[in-house]
């Protein structure tokens, strides 16, 4: 196969997670010899100074950011994973504080939807950890929060849980103001100052009212109205 190596490098990028080279020697039918070709072509084309650098273990690849500049990525990363948060993951963290420990199925269960992703944001976060297991078919995960979610609620402690309806209000109150957080964010994408000379005089800066759609979306400056447009609902 040709364009082994540039098909191994799209499925790293596209998982985000490892992935077993078993599985790509079986669906792409090839050997485990030509797999290793192209691991070590990626490898030295993501090392070094590289941002991404490919990491091999336990028979697995995977994608990371080059730890050299972990402090910049920290930087502009955070302050994005804070904005994740949503009513539903904040709602999430909340029956955790009520319920713990609890496990996955027992808050999908109470909530009637998949868990997955808030389960794994609020790991990530660090707002929750597993506490154990459940003496139970399949030994669920038990989850319980932690200090940072006492500091997100100006809590002390799980004792000073306030009523839950209204927890839920702060949590309704805290993700509206996200999302005035997010409308500040296209502003500042969308704006352009310009300057009006009125009788040779430099007046008054006036911002440009953005391009827009016939149906109604925002163009950035860098997109004609000629180029296709890709409308994610």
């Amino acid at each position: 196969m040709d364009n082994l190596t540039n098909i191994i490098e799209a499925i790293v990028f596209a998982s985000g997670e490892a992935v077993p080279v078993k599985f790509i020697v079986e669906k792409l039918d090839c050997t485990l010899k030509e797999v290793n070709a192209s691991v070590s072509e990626l490898k030295e084309k993501y090392s070094g100074e590289n941002g991404i650098h490919l990491l091999t273990f336990n028979g697995k690849l995977q994608f990371a950011t080059n730890p050299a500049y972990k402090a910049p990525v920290s930087d502009v990363l955070t302050p994005i994973k804070e904005k994740e948060f949503t009513k539903t993951i904040l709602e999430c963290a909340a029956i955790i504080a009520y319920k713990q420990p609890i496990t996955k199925p027992e808050l999908e269960d109470i909530r009637q939807v998949s868990c997955d992703y808030a389960i794994h944001t609020l790991l990530e976060l660090e707002m929750i950890v597993p506490c154990g297991r459940k003496d139970a078919v399949g030994k669920p995960i038990l989850y319980a929060t932690t200090d940072n979610f006492l500091k997100r609620f100006k809590l002390n402690s799980i004792d000073e849980l306030p009523d839950y309806e209204e927890l839920m209000a702060q949590i309704a109150e805290l993700n509206s103001s996200l999302l005035s957080d997010d409308e500040e964010d296209a502003n500042y994408l969308y704006k352009k100052d310009v300057y009006v000379e009125d009788k040779g005089a430099q007046q008054e800066k006036a911002e440009e009212a953005p391009k827009v759609t016939e149906d109604g979306y925002e163009l950035p400056d860098f997109i004609s109205e000629e180029d296709e447009v890709i409308k994610i609902d």
